[in-house]
C-alpha cells in the first residue's frame, strides 16, 4: 500500500455511503451510528459520500452520525460534484457551500469530480468545474482534489493530462471487470500508475455481484478451505495491487461492517492460491452473460416512467444466472406494483446518457420485459 498520500488516513479500508442501513426509506440512524463507532474503534476513518447518495440523505447522515459526534481532525470525509447537481459554472459553489453545511464541516479532505466519463468531462469543462474546485482547494475549503471515474482508459489519459492538479483518482476495480472491454479496470487502474497517481477503489464487490455466487463459483472459493467470506477475497483482490490507497466498501448492516473489519484490519493480499482461485471464479462469471449493472441508481432519478432499472437487471440476473425461483413474484408483486414496469420504457435516453457503466438500458429493459412480461 502507498500510505505516504494518506497521510492522515488510518487504515486502507473505506466506509462508502452510497449504501446505508435503511429503515423503510429513510436511513436506520441508530444502525448507522452504531456502524461509524465499530469502524472508528477498529481504526479506519475514511468517509465517502455525495450529494446525491440515499437520494439526498447521506450527507445529513453523516452529519449526524459523525460529525456533531467526533472531532473534525479524527476522520477524513470525502465529497463530490456530481453533473446533475448544476447546470453553471455560478451554481457550483453554492452548492458547495451546501454540501459543507449538510455533512457539517468546514472543509472536505478530499473533493472529487464525479462520476467523469467523455460526455460529462465535457460538461465540466464548459463550466469551468475543475477551475473552481482548484480555487476552493487554494482557500482550504478542499486539502485534496480529485476525480472518480467511469469510462475507457484513453478519457481518463486525457483528463490527466489536460489537468495534472488531480491528485487522486477513484475508479471501479474489482476482479471480474479487470480485464472486461466496456469498464477497462486493468487499463485504467495502469493509466492512474503511468501518471503516478494513487487510485480510490470503488464497487470492490460489483454492487455485491461479487457476494451472491453462483454454485460453481462458490464451490471454488469453498475448496479453499480457508472460513474466509466471498467480500474477503473481491476487497483484497483489489487491495493487492500496490498503487491502491484505499478500498470502499458500503455497508448496509452491521454483519457486513464486522466481516470487513475482521479481514481489513491487518490486510493480508491475496495470495497465488487465492489469486487462481479468483481468476476461475472470473471465468465462470465471464461464461454468464450477465448484465454488469452496479446498482449505482444514478439511472433512476430522471426516469419519467419511475422504472426502478437497477432492481428490475438484479431480478433478471438472478433469474437468468443464479436460478433464483422468485423473481417472477418479486418483479411483478414488488418491483413493479408501484413503479413502471421494463415495457413501460419510452426509450428517451436519460438513463444511458448517465450510466456510469455506459450500459444500453433501453435495449435490456426490453430482454427484461421479455423474461418477466410474456
Amino acid at each position: 500500500m502507498n500510505n505516504t498520500f494518506f497521510y492522515e488516513i488510518r487504515k486502507n479500508f473505506g466506509f462508502g455511503c452510497m449504501r446505508l442501513p435503511m429503515s423503510a426509506d429513510k436511513v436506520d440512524m441508530k444502525q448507522f451510528c452504531e456502524m461509524v463507532d465499530i469502524f472508528m474503534e477498529n481504526g479506519f476513518n475514511y468517509f465517502d459520500t455525495a450529494h446525491v447518495y440515499v437520494g439526498g440523505q447521506s450527507e445529513t447522515a453523516i452529519r449526524e452520525a459523525i460529525s456533531r459526534r467526533y472531532p473534525r481532525e479524527s476522520f477524513i470525509l470525502t465529497n463530490k460534484l456530481s453533473t446533475h447537481c448544476f447546470n453553471s459554472q455560478e451554481e457550483i459553489r453554492p452548492l458547495f457551500q451546501e454540501q459543507l453545511e449538510a455533512c457539517g464541516v468546514y472543509y472536505f479532505d478530499f473533493y472529487l469530480m464525479h462520476a467523469q466519463d467523455g460526455a460529462i468531462y465535457e460538461k465540466f469543462r464548459r463550466c469551468n468545474a475543475y477551475e473552481t474546485a482548484l480555487e476552493l482547494k487554494a482557500e482550504g475549503k478542499i486539502r485534496h482534489f480529485g476525480i472518480s471515474f467511469h469510462d475507457k482508459a484513453d478519457v481518463l489519459e486525457r483528463i490527466l493530462t489536460d489537468y495534472p492538479q488531480i491528485e487522486i483518482v477513484q475508479i471501479q476495480f474489482n476482479y471480474v471487470d479487470y480485464d472486461d472491454t466496456s469498464v477497462e479496470g486493468r487499463k485504467v487502474y495502469e493509466v492512474c500508475e503511468k501518471f503516478g497517481k494513487p487510485v480510490i477503489v470503488m464497487e470492490p464487490v460489483k454492487g455485491g455481484s461479487l457476494v451472491n455466487l453462483p454454485e460453481d463459483a462458490q464451490k471454488i472459493f469453498d475448496d479453499l478451505h480457508s472460513g474466509m467470506s466471498n467480500a474477503s477475497y473481491a476487497l483484497r483482490f483489489s487491495g493487492s495491487f500496490p498503487n491502491v490507497c484505499m478500498i470502499l466498501s458500503g455497508m448496509s448492516n452491521l454483519e457486513q461492517m464486522n466481516d470487513n473489519i475482521s479481514f481489513m484490519k491487518e490486510f493480508q493480499p491475496l495470495s497465488d492460491t487465492e489469486m487462481k482461485a479468483v481468476q476461475k471464479v472470473c471465468d465462470i462469471f465471464r461464461s454468464m452473460n450477465m448484465i454488469p449493472c452496479t446498482a449505482c441508481h444514478y439511472c433512476t432519478d430522471g426516469c419519467p416512467m419511475k422504472i426502478r432499472i437497477p432492481d428490475l437487471f438484479s431480478c433478471y440476473n438472478l433469474k437468468t444466472t443464479f436460478n433464483s425461483w422468485n423473481q417472477d413474484y418479486y418483479y411483478s408483486n414488488i418491483l413493479t406494483r408501484e413503479n413502471g414496469k421494463a415495457s413501460d420504457c419510452i426509450r428517451c435516453g436519460q438513463c444511458e446518457e448517465i450510466c456510469p457503466q455506459h450500459l444500453k438500458i433501453t435495449e435490456l429493459l426490453e430482454d427484461v420485459a421479455k423474461e418477466f412480461e410474456h
